[in-house]
């Protein structure tokens, strides 16, 4: 197994590790609705499932 030669700073372990960060999703608005949801992602206003400002089913609620 290999083993390090030498102990790696506090600072270059950090700047290596700088690419890995968190991104915030793209939202979109839908021009129906007026509500804020990912894009290509069916979502639900009221109880009706939407895709693309389009109604996909009319009563998602299960009694």
């Amino acid at each position: 197994m290999a083993h390090p030669k030498r102990k790696t700073s506090k600072s270059r372990r950090d700047k290596r590790r700088t690419h890995y960060k968190a991104v915030a999703p793209g939202l979109t608005t839908c021009q129906t609705t007026g509500t804020v949801h990912l894009p290509h992602r069916a979502y639900e206003v009221d109880g009706v499932l939407y895709y693309n400002g389009k109604v996909l089913i009319e009563n998602t609620t299960v009694a």
